[in-house]
């Protein structure tokens, strides 16, 4: 506990309004990112009916900016921990708007997929940034509630954009105005997170720039915090920490392995109903704003679930709360695939699949938010997301190619496979070593 750490005074004191002021943008940013994410699937009856493809080929689409997602994770995750985080997020934006723009324009499956998968190389970036940051900027006694809030950003904007889409953008408009309506939102959080968020002091203390003490003090006095005269020094017989030591030092590697591929099997059913479930309804006779008023509940579900999940991870510790959700969404996407008569019942299905399933996300990004040092969390945090959205790209394409083979009718079948994945998923974070990653780094763990 040293007092001229940045790291130990944000930790140690109480949360500032400006601090809180960041925590919600972040939380806003995930949101976008949900909306990003699901524009797809709130425009796939259209695209389907307007292009006449089958389920295999929108599959592929759907999977599209998954699989950018996931090269983004590392690639753009990674560069926040050499940039920084603020500027990181800024050029994730600048991507994503133009990505989000130009797919409203698209004339052909093939250049929609494109864009597609360009926007997804934004999205992912911005995970690992804000999932950092969310960490970087709250107090120990605060970053629970933190995290989970910043969380259930992700289901939250497919809330609010799912009701843009059936109320109004799928009625007055046809699908393309899904996409150009996320690129003109993009856009506007680029200057607010300019003028709003500071880079973080742990950033800068992990790097130690030209003037790191400077910059710090700069970002201490923005969040309302006493300042440093000075850095602790790095202890001499310490080496130099790397952002690979995630993968290199024997300490992180266990972790960082079990928390990828155990998020890579979670989102495998993740993203089988968030992606589908509007087709899946649409299939049965509703109309497209009905079918995506599916989806809406379902990722209400998913923001409720992922708020009294956060709140029961100040009570419990993670990796029981965590299998329980993933157990239980198993069932729950089970329950969908029965199918059901009402749109009533779909949308109480997609609720409570969502409710688990994202409640289980919750649990995994508390465990990123421990599991890396400061000096790797973005770059850590980006390889488990990148890792994971081999999971994600590859749900709606196995699905797509499980509907052709199987039959449209094999609503069940296809659920059952699917699901699977959160089941290998609750193993795997059974055998997670969770412990606090600074301290297993400095050899106290």
């Amino acid at each position: 506990m040293v007092a001229n750490d940045p790291r130990q005074i944000i930790n140690d004191n109480p949360m500032s309004a400006r601090q809180w002021i960041v925590v919600v943008l972040m939380i806003f940013l995930n949101a976008l990112d949900g909306f990003d994410v699901l524009s797809s699937a709130f425009a796939a009856p259209g695209i389907t009916k307007e292009w006449g493809i089958p389920r295999s080929q929108l599959g592929i689409v759907l999977s599209a900016e998954l699989i950018g997602m996931g090269f983004g994770s590392i690639l753009l995750g990674s560069l926040a921990d050499k940039i920084g985080r603020k500027l990181d997020m800024i050029i994730c934006l600048v991507v994503m708007a133009i990505g989000m723009y130009m797919a409203h324009a698209a004339t052909g499956v093939t250049e929609l997929t494109l864009w597609r998968l360009i926007t997804g190389l934004g999205i992912g970036g911005m995970l690992a940034a804000t999932n950092a940051v969310t960490a970087e900027v709250s107090s120990t006694a605060s970053r629970s509630l933190a995290m989970s809030l910043y969380v259930i950003g992700y289901p939250l904007g497919g809330v609010i954009g799912g009701f843009a889409a059936q109320g109004w953008l799928l009625v007055e408009y046809d699908w393309r105005a899904v996409f150009l309506f996320g690129a003109v939102v993009t856009a506007v959080m680029i200057p607010l997170v300019m003028l709003l968020v500071p880079e973080t002091p742990a950033f800068f203390a992990a790097r130690r720039p030209e003037g790191a003490v400077a910059k710090i003090n700069k970002s201490l006095r923005a969040f309302g915090k006493p300042q440093i005269s000075d850095l602790p020094p790095v202890p001499e017989q310490a080496a130099k920490p790397r952002v690979t030591d995630i993968l290199s030092n024997p300490r992180l590697r266990p972790t960082t392995l079990l928390l990828a591929f155990g998020y890579m099997f979670h989102t495998l059913t993740f993203y089988y109903i968030l992606k589908f479930a509007v087709q899946i309804v649409a299939d049965t006779g509703f109309s497209q704003p009905l079918a995506a008023s599916v989806l809406t509940y379902a990722n209400i579900g998913g923001a409720v679930g992922g708020a009294l999940f956060g709140f029961l991870l100040k009570k419990w510790d993670i990796k029981v709360p965590t299998i329980v959700m993933c157990i239980l969404g198993v069932l729950a996407v089970a329950w969908f695939g029965l199918g059901h008569d009402t749109l009533g019942h779909w949308r109480l299905a997609g609720f409570f699949t969502m409710f688990f399933l994202n409640a289980a996300i919750v649990g995994y990004y508390a465990a990123f938010a421990r599991g890396f040092p400061a000096y790797a969390r973005a770059t850590g945090t980006g390889f488990v997301l990148g890792v994971g959205r081999a999971g994600a790209a590859g749900s709606p394409i196995i699905a797509g190619f499980l509907f052709d083979a199987l039959g449209k009718d094999q609503l069940l079948a296809v659920s059952l496979i699917m699901c699977a994945g959160a089941l290998i998923g609750a193993v795997l974070v059974w055998l997670v070593p969770l412990h606090d990653a600074d301290e297993v780094v400095a050899g106290r763990a």
